[in-house]
């Protein structure tokens, strides 16, 4: 198992676990977005016809894995395992949403990293041989989140110029053994960083450091620099984080703008959409990646990317005992060629 170690924090997966079929559902606003095409589908409503915002959140996991599963022809028990988690209280919104599959389930909380390290785990383990195929999966809903983290929506409260729109949406990828583009190829795990930020509507500035540091871990770990990649993308600091890592990069003598982007930033119409510094949540990285990114990379538009999903790991409980917000990104490099 050491060979597959690079460097301090990386892994390189020598026999090319394929993201073999992906799947992407938005919510209403988040299709009426510049990335509408690249959905599967687009939810009609806010509850997706459900009795609740949390049911209607299972409800996306549940369309994203059928639509995933159906477009690899793939059946739910040819999948040995499944790799998900969401931004709610024990991960109800994946737990519901996958519970009548009968796939083996492994519980994940990364925040918004959360595909990044579900995708991650997947390759691991088909590359292994300990799975043949693994799903990778999360979601989350603006209303869900907003009450579990901020306030009930009846309160109407004041959204600051550094707060982000939390996304309504979901996405799967089924990773197996396959000759099917595209393919992971290494993943870089992050460390925790905490800069001690304590204001949860500036989660862009509170998450940039640790997005800063894994991507600087990876070039060094794997001897690549910002060129290989058409893209690098992380997920979801939004306007005002993405200018942060952009000038942390600056400060070594590295420039990112030519192909660099987030997914906080590419969901939305900033400027028509009322969505100040951009979109949020476990669904944001996971409805561009499985969607927008992948589609991209399959048809041609991008050979290497560096997709790297970004995480706040703090709960009410601790922003009301005076915690600060610490960040956590994980790194998953995909190829659409092996060698």
């Amino acid at each position: 198992m050491n060979e597959l170690r690079k460097g301090r924090q990386s892994i390189v997966f020598p026999n090319y676990p394929s993201i073999a079929a992906s799947a992407a559902v938005a919510g209403k606003k988040e299709g009426k977005g510049p990335l509408r095409a690249d959905f599967d589908q687009i939810a009609a409503d806010t509850k997706l016809g459900q009795a609740s915002w949390e049911k209607a959140e299972s409800k996306m996991v549940q369309i994203s894995v059928g639509q995933a599963l159906s477009k690899g022809n793939f059946e739910a028990d040819q999948i040995d395992m499944a790799f998900a988690g969401d931004l709610l209280n024990k991960c109800i919104g994946s737990v519901y949403g996958l519970r009548d599959l009968g796939i083996p389930f492994v519980g994940l909380y990364g925040a918004c990293s959360t595909m990044a390290e579900s995708l991650a785990l997947a390759a691991l383990f088909v590359d292994t041989s300990i799975a043949k195929k693994a799903l990778a999966v999360t979601s989350s809903h603006f209303c869900s989140a907003e009450r579990q983290f901020r306030f009930p929506l009846e309160y109407g409260g004041q959204r600051p110029p550094t707060a982000q729109w939390t996304v309504t949406g979901s996405g799967a990828c089924v990773v197996g053994e396959s000759d099917a583009a595209p393919f992971v190829r290494a993943v870089t795990l992050g460390c925790i960083e905490d800069l001690g930020i304590k204001d949860a509507n500036n989660m862009g500035a509170a998450m940039a450091w640790a997005a800063y540091d894994t991507i600087s871990q990876h070039f060094q770990d794997t001897n690549r620099s910002s060129s290989f990649y058409d893209l690098i993308v992380t997920g979801d600091l939004g306007k005002l984080g993405m200018e942060i890592v952009i000038d942390l990069f600056a400060a070594d003598g590295i420039e990112l703008r030519g192909n660099y982007s987030d997914c906080g930033v590419m969901l939305f119409d900033l400027e028509g959409q009322d969505v100040h510094c951009g979109a949020s949540g476990c669904g944001c990285a996971a409805s561009v990646l499985t969607g927008y990114l992948l589609n991209g990379m399959r048809a041609g538009k991008w050979r290497n990317l560096l997709f790297c999903a970004t995480g706040a790991l703090h709960s009410p409980t601790s922003l009301g005992q005076g915690e600060s917000i610490p960040g956590i990104c994980h790194a998953v490099a995909i190829s659409t060629k092996k060698g």
